[in-house]
Formats: C-alpha cells, sequence, structure tokens
C-alpha cells in the first residue's frame, strides 16, 4: 500500500501532527518534549526549512533506500523539495527540539539573500551533524532566542530579530560543520582519493566519449554522498571544488592530445565530451588563456 505523502507547506501543518502551539504563522520552535500527538510512520514533503536537534533516539529517517538512526546530539536539516520518511517505533517517545521556518518569512531579510549558502540544508539523512556538548549548548541558546521572539509582542522589529536569530543559529551550523570536516580528515582522505581515481579511470575507460563530461553528482552518487555534501568536504580537504577537478582533469587530458597527437581540436572535442568544438574552445581558453590551436603551435616550436 502506498502510504500517504504529506505536504508539509506551513508550519500550521507540522504543529496539527505533533499537537503543538502555533505562536506565529511562519515559524515555530519545536519542542517535541511538549507534543500532544506521535504519528508513528509518515512521509513529508517539505514546503519548509527545518531544522531538529535529537536529543534521544528518535527512530528513523530515510532518504530513498538510505537510512540513518539518530542519536542524541545530531542535528538534521531539510529544505523546501525535499521528501523524508520517518518511522518511529512506538515504544519510543521523541524528544527533539529544532525550528520551522517559511521560505516567507525571509523574503526582503539578509538570510533571505544568503539561504543558499548554507548548503547543509541540502546534506543527506547520513550526512547529520554531530555535536559536542558545548556546541549543543550554543544551539539551545540560539533557539531560546528566537522563542523569546516568538511570544514576545509582535512590533516592526520582530520579523528582522527572528530571521537575524535564524541566520545566527544557521551560521553555528555552518562552523560546527566545518570543525566536523576537520575532525573527520581521514575519512576524508579515503573519499579524495576515491574521488581522484574515479574520475582518472572516467576518461581512461573511454566512458567520457560515451556519457559526456562527468557532473559532481556522478562522483558523490560512487561515494555515497548528497553532491552538496560532496562539494564541501572536497572544498575543505583540499581548496578546491569537485568542477575545479573536473575542470583541470579535461585541461591536462586536452592538453596531452594536442602535443601527443595528430588529431584535430575538433576530434579532441569530441573525445573529451564535448558536444560542440566551439565549447571546448571557450573553456580551454578560459582555463589556459590560449585557443587549443595556439598553445599547440606555441608549445611545438617551444625550446
Amino acid at each position: 500500500m502506498n502510504q500517504e505523502i504529506i505536504k508539509l507547506d506551513t508550519v500550521e501543518v507540522y504543529n496539527k501532527m505533533f499537537g503543538l502551539e502555533t505562536l506565529h504563522p511562519l515559524v515555530n520552535v519545536i519542542d517535541l518534549s511538549k507534543a500532544t500527538k506521535f504519528p508513528t510512520h509518515f512521509t513529508i514533503n517539505y514546503g519548509v526549512y527545518a531544522l531538529f536537534l535529537k536529543d534521544t533516539r528518535c527512530g528513523e529517517i530515510r532518504y530513498g533506500r538510505q537510512t540513518y538512526d539518530y542519536q542524541d546530539g545530531t542535528i538534521v536539516s531539510f529544505a523546501p523539495g525535499q521528501v523524508a520518511e520517518m518511522e518511529i517505533p512506538d515504544d519510543i517517545k521523541p524528544k527533539a527540539v529544532g525550528i520551522l521556518f517559511h521560505p516567507d518569512l525571509i523574503k526582503g531579510t539578509s538570510l533571505g539573500q544568503e539561504i543558499k549558502s548554507y548548503t547543509f540544508f541540502s546534506y543527506d539523512s547520513k550526512e547529520a551533524l554531530h555535536l559536542s556538548k558545548e556546541e549543543r549548548n550554543i544551539i539551545l541558546d540560539c533557539l531560546k532566542k528566537i522563542k523569546m521572539e516568538l511570544v514576545h509582542p509582535i512590533d516592526k522589529l520582530s520579523k528582522r530579530l527572528i530571521a537575524r536569530n535564524i541566520q545566527l543559529l544557521l551560521d553555528y551550523c555552518m562552523r560546527f560543520y566545518n570543525r566536523q570536516f576537520i575532525t573527520r580528515t581521514e575519512s576524508n582522505k579515503d573519499v579524495l582519493s576515491k574521488f581522484e581515481n574515479l574520475l582518472d579511470d572516467y576518461f581512461q575507460s573511454g566512458m567520457v566519449q560515451k556519457e559526456g563530461l562527468p557532473s559532481v553528482k556522478y562522483f558523490a552518487e560512487r561515494v555515497f554522498l548528497s553532491p552538496n555534501y560532496f562539494g564541501d568536504l572536497i572544498k575543505k580537504a583540499t581548496g578546491k571544488t569537485p568542477h575545479d577537478y573536473i575542470q583541470d582533469k579535461i585541461i591536462d587530458t586536452a592538453k596531452e592530445l594536442l602535443l601527443g597527437s595528430q588529431k584535430t581540436v575538433s576530434q579532441i572535442a569530441d573525445e573529451l565530451g564535448f558536444q560542440y568544438s566551439q565549447h571546448f574552445n571557450r573553456v580551454f581558453k578560459k582555463n589556459v588563456g590560449i585557443s587549443p590551436n595556439r598553445y599547440r603551435k606555441e608549445e611545438i616550436i617551444r625550446p
């Protein structure tokens, strides 16, 4: 039997699911210890931003076939457009705090302009943020400040203060994720090594001619990470984005073909997965500073 998908397009929908009070139509600080209802198995299509700090084991969250069993002190977040299945065992009463806010809340604010920079909203469930005791207290303090604004009588500064405090919360999450990338150096190196091997294999095996230029998503899937988490991990570990790595590989391979073969620029462009040689010319010139033909001529006559 297909399970009904709950369209979570308002904060009120979530509040009704768990029997929580609605203090503001566009935002709520969640405390599941105060919930009066507990659905046990449901799928949500998020139309709001959500971020939860799990205080106890709260069951499983599933993206497709990937599951994560949340333990104490982890943060998981969702963005509009994401779909997640939640299963809460009958013998567990979830204890979690967090925040839900509608995109309309942050329109016209600095947070609205910068919300896409908080890439962790698009991380998979298995890429949760694990907090230290001190970090957990900071998150709780941020949520407390937001809650204070929600119970305060609305005035002309309410929206700005709520948005700024949410942004402070997200900035701390970004800082803690950066710390997590650093403390997982060894596992990050393993991902980087796999990425470099996959990239080499993609070009050497001829896949580039069959499938075209590789995407960041292609490599992220093969190391079992979301594209955003994979991209942030590689950038933190090396200072380069996966896109930079792919571009560098394309240029290095192009240079080898230009100097080590008699193939035309059009043939090389085709071999590297470019649909049009003009596109290859633009990419090469942008990265090298001169056209492929000029590079070939200058390098051949170079003493």
